[in-house]
């Protein structure tokens, strides 16, 4: 009997004995191809010689200091290295252990800034449905995924929800890209202005949206709106870069191809790859100066943030995806896989969209392509497929509630970017066994 207590009570997981490139290796000896890098975490894979290394080196000198008494090199290393590859305006980093601390530290930033510059009445958070934002309470209370809210839903911080931008289910017969995009944009203002821009604080969006409606991109146009409209009221723009950042859609940060720059943004997965725990976030010289002619004090914190070991590690990762190229190789690659998808399930009878940039790519799986109907929630399709994904050697992130919370279904991909060609075709050949299985 195991004493861990499990994500799920009534399953028994495979026992994980190794890593090896792009696959887990289980106890009994099966290779399972990570084709979603756990939850778009492991972009190098699992057996780095150079971070591994790192790691060890930074262990012989030092594996902890509490930030309230030192600082270390390699978090100031890391933090100058990301700040020289961030858009510009972004000066600050504030090292923790995962992205959902990472979103938390962005909202008590957003609303510590209002204090500090005499706008306490600005508390309000703005959000989009079908969102993801972490699972500690003001992350999970700013998210947009009903499911996940509804048992915790007393303890929450006051947030409203507006459309997500989600071209396949809101797009109108008729209606331009550009168009669905503005109209969508502008339920932000009209949200500040029924709410009271005076009480507003921040809008907060995922640039592609990850877990909760499977890499979903921002039409054209659809962020710089959003960003014009945040000025005009004086309204913080947070991006939760969590999953769909550090190279992940093909640009170290996925706001970069929209063309704008948040007041504050958060990241984590693949900053570390999976070999460390570490998020951060980061945020404008106008936020932290705010702040240092205040209290001084950001009134925040956590043992474990700006952990030497961890930072010395996403330091090794930071310069593989920039000096290294692989953030753009993922680019690259990701159209190879999303030509691979295209060719191998762009006419299949149950996907009714198959969507993303760089590595980052999702099928939205329908009962009917003609109407987009849905397959009834009862039916559980994508509990079925992630088993048979896994029974097929695929690691893949199939979740259910894609439309709503409740109705629709997709599978997300998010694959190592040292992946090669042959391995594209592992991916599609084992997911349509899985597919051909469950539909």
């Amino acid at each position: 009997m195991s004493h861990v207590f499990a994500r799920n009570c009534r399953a028994t997981p495979p026992l994980v004995d190794r890593g090896e490139g792009v696959y887990l290796i289980d106890r009994e000896g099966k290779r399972y191809f990570d084709g979603s890098g756990g939850a778009a975490v492991s972009c190098l894979g699992h057996s780095d010689p150079d971070v591994a290394r790192a790691i060890r080196d930074q262990l012989e000198k030092v594996a902890f200091a509490h930030t309230g008494f030192f600082t270390s090199e390699p978090a100031e290393t890391l933090a100058d290295t990301l700040i020289a590859n961030a858009p510009a305006g972004l000066d600050r980093v504030y090292l923790v252990s995962g992205g959902s601390e990472a979103m938390e530290a962005a909202l008590k930033l957003a609303r510590q800034y209002f204090i500090e510059t005499g706008q306490p009445a600005r508390h309000r958070v703005i959000a989009r449905r079908q969102s993801y934002h972490g699972n500690t309470l003001g992350a999970l209370a700013t998210g947009g995924n009903m499911w996940r809210r509804a048992p915790f839903a007393p303890l929450m911080i006051e947030t409203t929800h507006i459309s997500p931008c989600y071209a396949y289910r809101g797009q109108e017969p008729g209606e331009s890209e550009w168009d669905y995009g503005q109209r969508v944009a502008n339920e932000l203002e009209a949200e500040i202005e029924r709410l009271g821009p005076e009480t507003v604080m921040a809008f907060v969006a995922e640039p592609v949206v990850g877990a909760t409606a499977g890499a979903v991109p921002p039409v054209e146009g659809y962020f710089r709106k959003v960003r014009e409209i945040c000025d005009r009221y004086g309204v913080l723009l947070i991006l939760d870069e969590v999953m769909c950042g550090m190279g992940r859609t093909g640009t170290l940060f996925a706001c970069e191809q929209d063309g704008v720059v948040p007041d504050i943004t958060a990241i984590a997965k693949g900053l570390g790859a999976g070999y460390q725990p570490i998020g951060a976030m980061l945020c404008t010289a106008t936020i932290h100066d705010a702040i240092a002619a205040g209290s001084g004090f950001f009134q925040h914190g956590h043992t474990y943030m700006g952990h030497p070991v961890a930072a010395a590690a996403a330091l090794t990762v930071l310069r593989k995806l920039t000096d290294g190229g692989l953030a753009a190789r993922a680019q690259t690659m990701g159209e190879r896989l999303q030509a691979a998808l295209e060719a191998a399930f762009g006419q299949h009878p149950h996907v009714g969209d198959i969507r993303g940039r760089g590595l980052f790519r999702a099928l939205e799986l329908v009962e009917d392509r003609e109407t987009k109907r849905p397959f009834a929630p009862e039916r559980g399709l994508h509990k079925a497929l992630k088993a048979a994904a896994l029974e097929a050697g695929l690691i893949c992130y199939p979740m259910g509630g894609t439309i709503d919370g409740r109705q629709g279904d997709h599978v997300l991909l998010a694959p190592p970017f040292i992946l090669e060609d042959a391995h594209i075709d592992e991916i599609v050949d084992k997911l349509g066994t899985a597919l051909a299985q469950v539909v």
